[in-house]
């Protein structure tokens, strides 16, 4: 699984366990079991091996393991195929490869900063040339 940042900041090894808040500035892989808080600035890796149960907020998320929580991402979420993920996720760019097992709402911001909603009627009550503008 290739990763954005060429050196991950800190790891939670496979077969580790880790409870509480985790506020990081850099990237986080979790290979082991993870429950509590985690925010991070940059990317956050969730592996094969990796169980964690929190929300989680980072840059951008990628998911090989099991998640149960809500993910929010300010670039983009990447569900790889043994994905597993029990909440909602919102990124302005989400992808899901065949495999991945998820229940909760998906909420694409496409990098919009209004509400996604609103994006969308907007665009419905308006001529096609003016959604147009609006991207």
């Amino acid at each position: 699984m290739a990763s954005k940042s060429e050196f991950m900041n800190s790891t939670i090894g496979a077969g580790s366990s880790f409870e509480g808040k985790f506020y990081i500035s850099g990237s986080l892989r979790i290979d082991g079991k993870f429950e509590g808080e985690i925010k991070t600035d940059d990317e956050l890796v969730v592996g094969v091996t990796g169980k964690v149960k929190t929300d989680i907020i980072a840059k951008s998320v990628v998911i090989a393991g099991t998640v149960i929580g809500n993910i929010r991402a300010e670039e983009e979420v990447k569900l790889l195929e043994t994905g597993k993920v029990l909440g909602d996720i919102m990124a302005p760019s989400i992808s899901i490869q065949k495999g991945v097992v998820a229940h909760g709402s998906i909420i694409i911001t496409g990098g919009h900063k209004k509400d996604p909603k609103k994006v969308i009627e907007d665009a419905y009550a308006g001529s096609s040339s003016s959604s147009k503008s609006d991207n």
